[in-house]
């Protein structure tokens, strides 16, 4: 009987603090205009479907089924079109079976200071010279293949293709499409269609999917952007959908598509050495991602939701954080246009795109392609200026045997001569 009562006492004080939860997380003065509660809102089965947060539930679970998809398309369809594309990996050379060095590298330091060199040196007994190749070896190891970033793009840009042209398809005949006024006349009672609500719980799924593999993804120098970028959407698109900001928040998703698919197709050309495809394609994106990121996007979507929806109720707590989300967004778009930039303005004056400037940071220098020594390597370098000093002396003792040959050959041929 103790145990039957302490269960219920606990059960009866969740409940209770749920309760509680639900009352502070779903007040009508966080998700609706002054004046206007959730019963205002309630439609009925024949007015259409009206946006819920039991809705978003969903999207946890498509995540984890866009990450098995992903699995699977990588391994039986995007590695087969990888070698039919011509995709070439880099033969690396794997560095030598060093525990000492092993553990540093993983634990400590990737990149060691020249004072951690000559301790690693004198701790394994090898000189400050092979320890920093070691490290460069061991660098180049873990960079991910040609392969493997070609299967990266190659899922994202069938994702962002298929979403592009869906959401294109289902908002060109709305009116909020081409007035943006219509984004929130009746706002909030809206009902949503059907296409809208898969186009947005596909579209969270898919950047949860992202969010959840992104330790296993091609790391680059964008790193901690992406991040931000993949969380600021997830709560972008969830707080839009709670608060009924579907008709906007389907402009700002397919203002987003309409340049990733382009990126990720000019990846896949990259890697795969179809360079002035690549580039000609990298010019296309690069004026769709500057004329929709930095002229439609904060012109027209941020114009309506910090301007043109004032017409039509007071700001609440909703439009405050959904303008946040977008300048946050916005940010990160002037950040990515800096960079993009930069590539333009070396495909201008050198002719080519060297390399993405979003790429990982290690140096792609072949392995084979010796380092300049450090200061404190004197063996190495007395071992180099030996070398160079006995192929200098054979070299000079060659020209001095071939000068005697031919002067003793003149001189034979003389005689016959007189």
């Amino acid at each position: 009987m103790g145990r039957i009562s302490h269960t219920v006492l606990l059960s009866s004080r969740v409940n209770r603090m749920e309760a509680l939860l639900n009352e502070w997380l779903w007040q009508q003065e966080y998700w609706l205009p002054p004046g206007i509660s959730w019963q205002d809102i309630e439609m009925k089965e024949d007015e259409g479907r009206f946006p819920l947060p039991r809705d978003l539930i969903y999207t946890l679970p498509l995540a984890f089924t866009f990450i098995a998809l992903r699995y699977v398309f990588e391994r039986l369809i995007a590695v087969p079109f990888s070698k039919h594309f011509g995709v070439k990996d880099r033969i690396q050379i794997r560095a030598a079976s060093l525990p000492k060095l092993e553990t540093f590298y993983k634990q400590k330091n990737r990149q060691p200071s020249q004072i951690e060199v000559v301790s690693l040196g004198k701790q394994c007994g090898v000189s400050q010279r092979n320890i920093q190749t070691w490290f460069r070896h061991r660098r180049n190891q873990d960079r991910p293949s040609n392969t493997k970033k070609f299967c990266e793009a190659s899922w994202r840009f069938v994702f962002y293709l298929i979403s592009f042209t869906a959401g294109l398809g289902s908002l060109i005949n709305t009116p909020w499409f081409w007035d943006h006024r219509e984004c929130w006349r009746g706002y909030p009672k809206q009902p949503v269609a059907e296409a809208h609500y898969w186009y947005y719980i596909l579209e969270m799924g898919f950047y949860l999917s992202l969010l959840l593999s992104v330790s296993v993804d091609v790391k680059r120098k964008d790193f901690k952007e992406q991040v931000i970028h993949h969380i600021a959407t997830i709560f972008l698109i969830g707080f839009s959908y709670c608060a009924n900001y579907v008709r906007v928040g389907t402009l700002v998703m397919l203002v987003h598509d309409s340049s990733d698919f382009l990126l990720e197709s000019a990846k896949m050309l990259h890697y795969a050495g179809w360079t002035r495809t690549c580039d000609s394609l990298f010019v296309v994106f690069s004026l769709v991602f500057l004329v929709t990121r930095l002229v439609v996007f904060p012109g027209r979507v941020v114009h309506t939701t910090l301007v043109v929806s004032l017409e039509f109720f007071q700001p609440f707590f909703g439009y405050y954080f959904f303008n946040a989300l977008l300048l946050v967004l916005q940010a990160l778009h002037i950040f990515w246009a800096y960079l993009i930039l930069r590539m333009v303005s070396k495909f201008v004056f050198l002719g080519k795109v060297e390399r993405d400037e979003r790429s990982d940071e290690e140096s792609e220098v072949d392995d084979e392609e010796e380092e300049p020594e450090g200061e404190g390597d004197e063996c190495s370098w007395q071992q180099g200026k030996g070398a160079i000093n006995s192929k200098l002396a054979s070299l000079a003792n060659n020209c001095v045997l071939n000068n005697l040959t031919n002067q003793r050959n003149i001189n034979s041929r003389l005689p016959k001569a007189r």
